[in-house]
């Protein structure tokens, strides 16, 4: 069983970024398009830049930013994102491709697919198309773009409903893009399993937010049905760890990873023998993610390289 740890869009380590951005209202003023090209080349080196750094250290999955191209999904701006970049693209996709290195993306909280507002859908809309040029100018093969279930105005029921009819006017590409993960307040994993099973589609397994919203369902008696809708792709989950226990801050992610709770999920999981990548969701980043790595080393896990364990 090969476990492939990875982390989300920012290197502590490297300490740039590639989510440099520019408001609407600051570019409005003299429609500066200058300005914003200058940002989107600075954010496509610095991602080149992050792809090498994982190359380095062998990491072999990654999250990208939703914020590489500023004001993309506005209906205001019309500008060409992708063939005036393409040189860059392709540099940051041969680099990908040929290290074998697994992207995702996860719109932000403003991508609500089943929300009652139409100018809300539309707008999570084109911020999928968004998601789904990014991969594409990549050229990413298996295109993963990870939803909420999202609102749940009307009652649950009603708002999953929603969802379905919402997914099924997308484009097929989109659809086949998309997965659902479980959140930390209203839709727990069985709610999730179900969703996945009658669109099709994946689900990802958000360990902590089972933690927070699980309505008693243990967790045990999902897990292999969550991995079994990957299909022919390797499953991938979001572990992170509380904040702290307070019921304030229980939601909030830690820094780090507390090791022993990580432990006791790989044991959780190892029945499965099957492979896995694990998207770490720390504020730490990638130094969360070694920090782990020397935790596991020192519990006698045994390392591939630097971020995949063998599981046996």
């Amino acid at each position: 069983m090969i476990i492939h740890l990875g982390y989300v869009s920012l290197s502590k380590t490297l300490d740039i970024t590639a989510s440099k951005t520019i408001t609407y209202t600051e570019f409005n003023k003299n429609k500066d398009f200058k300005k914003l090209d200058n940002i989107i080349i600075e954010n496509l080196i610095n991602l080149e830049k992050i792809i090498d750094y994982n190359i380095k250290n062998n990491i072999h999955f990654y999250r990208l930013t939703s914020k590489l191209i500023p004001l993309a999904t506005l209906k205001e701006i019309e500008f060409d994102y992708i063939n005036k970049y393409k040189k860059y693209y392709k540099r940051i996709s041969d680099k990908i491709k040929k290290n074998n290195i697994r992207i995702d993306t996860h719109p932000g909280e403003f991508c609500v697919l089943n929300s009652t507002k139409k100018e809300i859908v539309d707008n999570s809309v084109e911020i999928l198309k968004y998601h789904y040029n990014i991969l594409n100018a990549l050229d990413i093969e298996n295109k993963i773009i990870i939803l909420h279930i999202g609102s749940s105005v009307l009652g649950k029921n009603n708002s999953i409903k929603r969802f379905i009819n919402n997914f099924k006017k997308l484009p097929k590409y989109l659809q086949e893009c998309i997965a659902i993960e479980n959140d930390d307040k209203i839709y727990n994993i069985k709610d999730c399993l179900n969703l996945c099973n009658i669109l099709n589609i994946p689900m990802v397994l958000d360990y902590h937010h089972h933690i927070c919203n699980n309505d008693g369902l243990n967790i045990d008696d999902y897990i292999k049905e969550i991995f079994s809708t990957w299909k022919n792709i390797t499953p991938k989950i979001h572990f992170s760890s509380p904040k702290n226990k307070t019921k304030k801050d229980f939601r909030t992610h830690h820094e780090y990873i507390n090791i022993d709770d990580f432990i006791s999920f790989l044991e959780k999981i190892k029945f499965l023998n099957t492979n896995i990548d694990i998207m770490l969701e720390c504020k730490a980043k990638d130094e969360a993610l070694f920090r782990l790595v020397r935790l596991l080393k020192y519990h006698n896990y045994n390392f591939i390289d630097e971020t995949t364990i063998k599981l046996k």
